[in-house]
């Protein structure tokens, strides 16, 4: 073995490759490329940041997976992946940002060697990580070849989680519970916004309860007054201001794992409109954890938050949610399973989401989510522990 110590048994990487080669005979894919790098250190353990290279994973029907990438990054396969040597192959560094050579080359003729050079290949299409050109040259040399859209097949496999690997998002709820207290109790008029988002990022990498840290796939958001009528804006540099509003979007993260989480602060005191939105998100988010039972649909969850808002007036409408577990930048989400009204995916127990109803409106803005988990009885069980409403501090 590589690495004699990776994050979880081989029983469970063994389910996890059981799972996936299930999906590829049920989509008649005879090898499977996976570049998302999530994907990858899923099936093997594979953790470094250098998906900014052309890199993945080939994953057949029989034997183990075998990662591939960059020569420089050879040795951190060695350091992670819980395959032997033989299953880690690495291209020359001439074919890094190059115009001349493209690391696909080296892809194709290791698929030749394999003996996929006619089989049905699958591949991830819409993904952040595998580009157009990369296409075009593997389809081109390549050209006996099938090859199928594989976009989010591993991704689908992820959604219900392990024992294991709840236990690594009940950890990183305890991040996240710290991190989010930490951002609540530091915010005050004053306090430039920079060494508050300082705090936040220190704290979450010196970990809670002697786990360790690991870092978010996204930075922290926190927008103040106006500026927090936008969901994605992060940081600057000027004080936080009475009168204002603040929402934290953090993470807490652990060894990949995430359980982001939501709370808003306001320095002063609420005009009556932001109260009265607070108290109708808190009951619309009550409602949704109650509808978040295995046997319904991730659409009631979206459904009895939107019912709850419609008594208040707030028309709000779309996604309010989506799957959550191990993730790498730049998105914490898993890409499959969204809370809207027309998603009819089953909850089943195991599954990990994250209830996100934030209200975003023309010149203030309010996000108080929370990380659940679909159990096999009841309502949803939430990882955080932090009141849910909005904090008002002078």
């Amino acid at each position: 073995m590589t690495n004699p110590n990776p994050p979880f048994t081989q029983a469970e990487y063994d389910r996890r490759i059981r799972l996936t080669r299930q999906a590829m005979n049920d989509h008649e894919i005879e090898v499977l490329f996976i570049t998302d790098p999530s994907n990858q250190a899923w099936l093997t353990g594979y953790d470094g940041w250098s998906f900014y290279v052309h890199q993945g994973v080939i994953l057949g029907l029989e034997g183990d997976p075998i990662w591939w990438g960059r020569t420089m990054d050879a040795n951190g396969a060695h350091r992670t992946v819980w395959m032997e040597a033989d299953s880690i192959l690495a291209y020359a560094e001439h074919f890094v940002m190059s115009t001349v050579h493209h690391p696909m080359e080296d892809l194709a003729n290791h698929l030749v060697r394999l003996g996929y050079k006619t089989s049905r290949i699958g591949i991830e299409m819409e993904n952040y990580y595998y580009s157009a050109k990369a296409h075009q040259v593997l389809t081109s040399c390549l050209g006996s070849a099938k090859f199928t859209d594989a976009t989010a097949l591993v991704n689908w496999q992820r959604v219900m989680k392990s024992e294991e690997e709840i236990t690594f998002m009940r950890r990183a709820a305890k991040i996240a519970d710290k991190v989010l207290m930490l951002a609540i109790n530091e915010a005050r008029p004053g306090k430039p916004k920079n060494e508050l988002v300082g705090d936040i990022l220190k704290a979450g990498i010196y970990g809670a309860d002697g786990e360790w840290g690991d870092y978010p796939a996204i930075v922290p958001m926190v927008p103040s007054g106006i500026d927090a009528s936008a969901a994605h804006l992060t940081w600057n540099g000027e004080p936080m201001k009475s009168g204002e509003a603040t929402f934290f979007e953090l993470a807490g993260c652990y060894r990949r794992y995430h359980i982001p989480y939501c709370r808003t602060v306001f320095l002063g005191q609420p005009p009556k409109k932001m109260m009265d939105a607070s108290k109708a998100l808190v009951d619309g988010i009550h409602a949704g954890i109650d509808a978040a039972r295995s046997g319904n649909r991730a659409c009631d969850i979206a459904q009895a938050l939107y019912q709850e808002l419609s008594k208040a007036g707030i028309d709000r409408i779309g996604r309010c949610g989506y799957s959550i577990g191990l993730s790498y930048p730049p998105d914490w989400g898993e890409r499959t399973i969204s809370l809207r009204p027309e998603d009819q995916t089953m909850l089943q127990s195991g599954m990990t989401l994250h209830f996100m109803p934030g209200l975003w409106m023309n010149d203030w803005g309010i996000e108080i989510t929370e990380p659940i988990l679909i159990t096999p009885e009841g309502p949803a069980e939430t990882f955080g522990n932090i009141e849910r409403k909005l904090f008002i501090k002078d």
